[in-house]
């Protein structure tokens, strides 16, 4: 059986090696029985594609894509400061 920070290691590693992935800001933590993938990504299509090769990888883990959508274009209206 893989120990934690094994599985951990091997899951960063698949995630900054694969070549349709390719990433190195997303974290990686083991809850109980799942891993929580977390960190921000520039669209939802990219994080789709990182939750479908983590979750094709490990099967038989339960993982939780927890990772956000950074806005990659300028804001659509102004901000207000008072």
């Amino acid at each position: 059986m893989t120990s934690q920070i094994d599985l951990e290691a091997e899951i960063q590693r698949l995630l900054t090696e694969h070549d349709r992935i390719a990433e190195q800001g997303i974290t990686v933590h083991r809850r109980e029985n799942a891993v929580v993938l977390g960190g921000e990504v520039e669209s939802a299509q990219r994080r789709d594609e990182i939750c479908r090769q983590i979750t094709a990888r490990y099967p038989e883990i339960e993982i939780t894509c927890d990772i956000g959508i950074t806005r990659a274009q300028a804001p659509s209206e102004v901000e207000e400061i008072s």
